[in-house]
């Protein structure tokens, strides 16, 4: 999780990582039909303009995508560093021609950070040592070095990441249960990163298929991680969801909110689906 910076700075943005925001709307038809059709033309350029990744204005990563089903219309993931470039992709939005027909309907704020579950290279090399590797043999030697190239890579993702140009993708909140029993937060550190380690293996057998990003939202929203989901095809996203809840990890700890599956669309063509012309 990102920490507040220790130098004395005082600051809105995270010391390491990006604020993340899931925002959905849906298109008030009554509101659009009352505009003429220059101001709709106008309004359309707009909403382009205001939803354009690579835009004056735009944050670090922006991506839109046509929600299934009746919850939105359509919906937003952005990553900035500066939460508040963050909520001007909201106001541009509900400020341009097009947003007296744009009504809210779900958000979710969170901020990206590298799971303590993920293991430094010293904590992997004792896991390989503890599953029986030989530390002066060529095999450890070969995957440890293997881990440490992979390590950069995996933490530069999950603090700044890409968004993979995949068609399809879903998020969902979720959290750790506090029940008499289940207790996730009563579990010890090392029995936590056992069953968070069976979980990732799981998630690793979809490698090609389907990719994440787990987002923190402690002290930010009402659930305590934001899951999206990307995947090739659509199948994908339920056949890992499934599989998944059977792990420990899940099955017996987890707690999850509505999903939100939707299909990655430019703005224009999202317009066009929806008929808003």
């Amino acid at each position: 999780m990102a920490h507040a910076s220790t130098s004395g700075d005082i600051s809105i943005k995270p010391s390491e990582g990006w604020h993340c925001s899931h925002l959905y709307y849906r298109f008030n038809r009554a509101a659009l039909k009352a505009l003429s059709t220059a101001e709709l033309a106008e309004g359309q350029k707009a909403f382009a303009a205001a939803l354009d990744p690579a835009g004056p204005q735009a944050p670090a990563r922006l991506q839109t995508s046509l929600v299934s089903g009746h919850k939105a219309d359509f919906g937003l993931m952005v990553l900035d560093a500066d939460p508040l470039v963050i909520d001007s992709v909201h106001q541009r939005l509900m400020s341009g021609p097009l947003g007296v027909g744009l009504e809210p309907t779900y958000s979710f704020v969170s901020l990206t950070e590298v799971s303590e579950y993920v293991p430094t290279v010293e904590q992997y090399g004792k896991r390989l040592a503890e599953e029986g590797e030989d530390p002066a043999g060529p095999g450890y030697q070969a995957k440890l070095k293997a881990y440490q190239s992979r390590e950069v890579m995996m933490r530069t993702q999950r603090l700044t990441p890409d968004l993979p140009p995949w068609p399809c993708t879903c998020f969902y909140p979720m959290n750790k249960k506090r029940k008499v029993g289940e207790n996730w937060f009563l579990l010890d550190f090392d029995a936590r990163s056992k069953l968070m380690a069976e979980h990732g293996r799981t998630g690793m057998t979809f490698g090609g298929k389907v990719t994440q990003l787990i987002t923190v939202s402690l002290g930010f929203d009402d659930w305590e991680w934001g899951v999206t989901l990307w995947a090739r095809a659509p199948e994908f996203l339920k056949e890992i969801v499934y599989r998944m809840r059977f792990d420990e990890a899940s099955a017996r700890y987890a707690e999850f909110g509505p999903f939100y599956t939707s299909y990655v669309l430019q703005p224009a063509a999202v317009l066009e689906h929806c008929r808003i012309r």
